[in-house]
């Protein structure tokens, strides 16, 4: 699928980051979009930029709130991008949304591990299951699943606990590798992607936090600031002289160098993924930090998970996980 002008997209978590950038692009390609995010605010913004990079005549953008965790919101926003778009097809995919958190087995609650599970694998497979018979209807259609380097690696270093997010990456990769023979056989004008970034400059780490803390603002609650004050400490840092506003400062900091020290930003990211489609690429690494991960754990697997692993990853990539 080359040219993408007149298609029909559809974004998840189009509001913020990856999503926002992807619907910017297509857009600027003549390709109309629908998208879904749990923030009408943020894909408002989205909109907004849209419109402002130069919306073409007749092209549509809608946006719909939908929680991709929950099957029953994801057919509804199928049936209103049905309405929206006054059509019974799809041409590209993008299972795109995704949080952070709920990492430890241990410290965090089964409610938090299975909100992140929930929302990065459930809404690769619930907007899979609503949206496919719409792409069987397109003379062409593409999945675009977002995985991570987590999908191949299941660390960000020996201190962070991250088993939610690992557990739910790695489905969502061997998801669609297994996808690509059942299209072949049973749908095969139908081609799919899995998309792998390393670090890329979203607010994933601030979304995060306001899902995980049903608030607007993200402000972490009791449990919350127990949780980053006890993971500080598996990482050595002594906190007993900080204040419950000093940890909570301490993951807002955090939180927004995640999204300004990327050293790949978002709309690189879109760019790199949409040539990866043209390119029908069924496998797509984004970030000069993913190709070398990738070759990092094919060269030594068994010691992938060791500490001087990762601060030989680290220093070669840039990270500088946990600070």
């Amino acid at each position: 699928m080359k040219d993408l002008a007149g298609r029909i997209a559809v974004i998840t978590g189009g509001g913020t980051g990856m999503g926002r950038e992807l619907a910017r692009q297509l857009v600027a390609e003549g390709c109309h979009v629908a998208m879904c995010d749990v923030s009408a605010a943020a894909m408002a913004e989205t909109r907004r930029l849209c419109e402002a990079d130069g919306l073409p005549q007749g092209l549509r953008v809608t946006t719909h709130v939908a929680d991709v965790s929950d099957e029953a919101q994801i057919l509804r926003f199928r049936d209103e991008v049905a309405a929206a778009h006054e059509t019974d097809k799809v041409h590209l995919l993008f299972n795109n949304a995704g949080i952070g958190g709920g990492g430890s087995m241990i410290l965090n609650t089964r409610d938090e591990w299975e909100r992140t599970f929930n929302i990065c694998w459930g809404g690769v497979y619930y907007g899979t299951r609503a949206f496919l018979p719409m792409l069987r209807n397109a003379d062409k259609g593409h999945i675009v699943n977002t995985s991570s380097v987590n999908g191949f690696w299941a660390s960000v270093g020996p201190h962070v606990p991250h088993t939610a997010y690992c557990a739910a990456k790695f489905a969502v990769k061997g998801f669609t590798e297994a996808l690509m023979t059942d299209l072949r056989l049973n749908a095969p004008h139908i081609k799919c992607s899995v998309v792998m970034p390393g670090h890329i400059g979203t607010s994933i780490a601030a979304n995060s936090s306001k899902m995980h803390s049903g608030s607007e603002s993200g402000a972490l609650g009791e449990r919350q600031v127990a949780q980053a004050r006890a993971q500080m400490a598996l990482a050595g840092r002594d906190t007993t002289g900080l204040s419950d506003d000093d940890i909570r400062r301490h993951v807002a900091e955090r939180a927004q160098r995640f999204l300004t020290e990327a050293p790949t930003t978002a709309a690189a990211a879109a760019k790199i993924i949409l040539d990866g489609v043209k390119a029908e690429r069924w496998r797509i690494l984004v970030g000069d930090d993913a190709h070398r991960i990738d070759e990092l754990v094919r060269q030594a697997p068994e010691q992938a998970y060791e500490a001087d692993f990762f601060q030989d990853l680290a220093a070669q990539v840039g990270w500088r996980v946990g600070r």
